[in-house]
């Protein structure tokens, strides 16, 4: 009767340092990256093999960058609360409505065109066979394509 009982406890003994085992294998990269300055972009200089001077150089990019992006964004939100209320007011689309409209257009393509200067901006700032390939990643990730920009009736 206590031999089942030991192996029992001794194969859930061993599941279970199996499975410390896989997790800390799997979880050991994201333990080892830095905790400092923007540490969501760790992956990005392993990624793109970027060393401690190109990373710094991007780390203040894109500390600048958040910065600007931050405004433009509350301008869009506010823009867009804008349109909200009045398209709430009316039932058919006024000149006012248009003009709001096409304002709010007009942040969102400045807004992706400050996107895609950074992007540009960063890219310079890799070796040249790295920033290429960056810049498909993240034209791939924020540009949509045909298949996406279009209306689906």
């Amino acid at each position: 009767m206590k031999r089942p009982i030991i192996v029992l406890f001794a194969g859930i003994a061993l599941a279970a340092l199996a499975y410390c085992g896989v997790y800390y294998s799997g979880t050991a990269s994201c333990c080892r990256m830095p905790k400092g300055n923007a540490p969501e972009l760790t992956w990005l200089k392993q990624e793109f093999h970027l060393d401690d001077v190109e990373f710094k150089r991007i780390t203040e990019m894109h500390s600048a960058y958040l910065t600007g992006c931050a405004e433009r964004c509350r301008r869009i939100d506010q823009k867009n609360e804008e349109v909200a209320h009045l398209l709430a007011a009316s039932d058919h689309v006024t000149p006012e409505i248009e003009k709001a409209l096409k304002e709010s257009a007009l942040l969102r393509a400045d807004c992706q065109a400050k996107m895609l200067q950074h992007f540009y901006d960063v890219s310079r700032t890799m070796p040249p066979d790295q920033g290429r390939r960056y810049l498909a990643w993240v034209q791939q990730q924020t540009i949509p394509s045909d298949s996406h920009s279009q209306m689906h009736h």
